[in-house]
């Protein structure tokens, strides 16, 4: 694997580029070369060789020609003298032929060829006039040689014919000569290219290497590394752009990652749940609030959109093909009694190339607005009833005293007298209602004095004495020696203390008690209790005793002249001082209630 890696490396890639070029080049250039080089010294043989056999037909045509129009022989001319003179190739055989093919005359030591007859093809085409007759031919010991065959003439005559064979083994040692030669420097050339290739090649891919290790420091997230700049060329000008890019890439990073963290803090502390899914509606992402609403831990793989919420699958899958949607979602709690509702907004992602990619779940706590709404509603409802019925009531009275019983003084006075005691009762029920406007908007100044918290008490007690006698219950005020006095709103105070001991003495039945006792509690707080001995209040009751219109026992209330706000507007008198109010009831055995108030240093309110 190192093998294929190393001829896989760039600049061997280059070295073997450059070797192969310059081997085709060269290889080309040396089949031309010794091509042409053969050719020409073949052809320079050849020429030489038929030049001297022309010579020699000349000689014996001109020279030694007899008066009978034929070749002389031995006796007369020495043709083997002549003939071993006149050649100058060494190993090259001669021989003269008469007119019929024998030989006459040989430069060779096969002197025993003399008196036999050649029959050479080329012998015989010289012998019927064709001049130029030559072969290359390879004999007996694998040399290669070449062939001429030329007729002699005496005049018109042919009188015979030279018929040279010449060696050619010296013309071919010198092209395997050349050849060694060029295969030794092409073999110089490409180790000489090799090693300027090599350096040449580093000049590269040097570059290309430190281009690829800082590609690689980028990709592990190291942006301080540069890579070096070596000139102006389109390398140096490449590794300007890459350093340019990685700059670039680390603002773009940094950006990234700075919106990244911006949007996990807002994911992580908004008021509404947040969940996005994939394609499939599998949970990728959940802030902390979402997970806190449906009862989830950390996002674990295979959970669905719908099994968090736990509703159906069909609105994620229409969200998923691109469709909004909203619901409201009920959930139990523990904690309350009550159910927890939950506004679900469904919304797709998209992207440009992929259409949906996945839907975002917002889940909006919407309990209190429910339930201010319902209450909104059960409070017009009440408001509506309450009015309804003295109005009904003073209608209905109105008409008989106008239909004749306004002739009939008692049974007028008793008409009149109902008349102007339902009018009281939508006096006070408008004034209370006053009252909790003025606490929901803020309008309520609160007049703080220096009250005698035993004179106040007291004088609660003394503006229902009548009734306490009527039924015969006892009162005990008790006041703590270390706090004798308080800054408070004297006409707020009394008016929710005149609101709870009227309730107690209500529900407190004949021979009972009430006790009445101002404390500072453990917070250091001014703490007034009203207990008496009353009916109680049941336990699922509690919950809802501030409620505006909420009554317990709803004719008996009503039947007493409340209007059910009494205690609402107790609690915002109480809340506006900055205090709380609590009670603790059982059936049958009696309520304390319980108000709790800042205690404010003389001095830091006026009066």
């Amino acid at each position: 694997m190192r093998g294929v890696r190393f001829f896989r490396s760039i600049q061997i890639k280059l070295i073997m580029m450059v070797l192969l070029l310059i081997l085709i080049a060269v290889q080309l250039i040396g089949v031309y070369f010794i091509s042409t080089m053969k050719t020409s010294l073949i052809n320079t043989f050849s020429s030489t060789l038929d030049s001297q056999a022309n010579m020699l037909t000349t000689v014996l045509s001109t020279s030694n020609a007899n008066s009978e129009g034929s070749l002389p022989t031995g006796a007369e001319v020495n043709l083997s003298a002549l003939v071993s003179n006149f050649l100058t190739y060494s190993g090259a055989e001669v021989q003269v032929l008469d007119a019929g093919g024998k030989v006459l005359a040989t430069s060779s030591n096969h002197q025993s060829y003399i008196g036999r007859k050649n029959t050479s093809l080329l012998v015989s085409r010289a012998l019927q006039g064709v001049r130029n007759n030559e072969e290359e031919i390879i004999d007996e010991s694998n040399v290669r040689n070449k062939v001429i065959a030329k007729p002699i003439f005496s005049g018109d005559k042919i009188v015979g014919a030279v018929y040279i064979v010449a060696s050619m083994s010296e013309l071919y040692r010198t092209m395997e000569d050349i050849n060694r030669i060029f295969v030794s420097a092409t073999l110089i050339a490409l180790g000489l290219t090799a090693v300027l290739g090599v350096l040449l090649a580093g000049t590269i891919t040097s570059p290309i290497k430190a281009l690829t290790r800082q590609a690689g420091a980028v990709a592990e997230g190291r942006f301080d590394e540069r890579v070096p700049v070596f000139g102006k060329d389109e390398i140096g000008q490449l590794s300007i752009a890459f350093n340019e890019m990685t700059d670039r890439l680390s603002d773009a990073l940094a950006l990234n990652e700075e919106e990244k963290e911006k949007l996990a803090s807002i994911l992580s502390n908004m008021s509404d749940g947040v969940l996005a899914t994939d394609e499939v509606g599998g949970v990728i992402v959940t802030n902390r609030r979402a997970r806190a609403m449906l009862g989830l831990q950390e996002p674990r793989d295979g959970i669905t959109l719908s099994q968090a919420l736990g509703i159906e699958r069909e609105p994620i899958a229409e969200t998923l093909q691109g469709n909004e949607s909203s619901m409201l979602l009920h959930r139990e709690t523990e904690e309350s009694t009550e159910d927890e509702i939950y506004r679900v907004t469904l919304t797709p992602i998209r992207r440009r190339d992929k259409g949906v990619v996945g839907a975002i779940a917002v889940l909006q706590d919407v309990t209190e607005a429910e339930m201010l709404e319902q209450s909104r509603r059960e409070f017009v409802a009440n408001v509506s009833h309450e009015l309804r019925t003295p109005l009904t009531t003073i209608k209905s009275y109105a008409e008989a005293l106008s239909e004749g019983a306004l002739n009939e003084p008692p049974l007028a006075d008793r008409f009149v007298g109902v008349i102007r005691s339902e009018t009281e009762r939508m006096i006070r029920l408008v004034t209370d209602l006053l009252h909790l406007s003025r606490f929901d908007s803020r309008r309520n100044q609160l007049l703080r004095q220096n009250v005698d918290l035993l004179e106040m008490l007291e004088e609660v007690v003394d503006r229902f004495s009548f009734q306490l006698r009527q039924k015969a219950i006892t009162v005990s005020v008790k006041v703590e020696e270390t706090r004798k006095t308080a800054m408070l709103d004297r006409d707020g105070i009394d008016q929710v203390l005149d609101n709870l001991v009227s309730n107690a003495i209500k529900y407190t039945l004949d021979g009972g008690s009430i006790d009445i006792t101002a404390t500072t509690n453990g917070d250091g707080q001014l703490a007034i209790a009203i207990k008496d001995t009353g009916i109680g209040i049941p336990k699922k009751d509690l919950p809802r005793i501030f409620e505006r219109f909420y009554r317990v026992d709803k004719a008996r209330s009503r039947n007493m002249g409340g209007t059910g706000l009494g205690l609402s507007i107790a609690r915002e008198i109480v809340r506006a001082h900055g205090g709380s109010m609590t009670i603790d009831s059982e059936s049958n055995v009696g309520t304390v209630v319980t108000v709790q108030l800042p205690i404010v240093p003389e001095g830091s309110e006026s009066a």
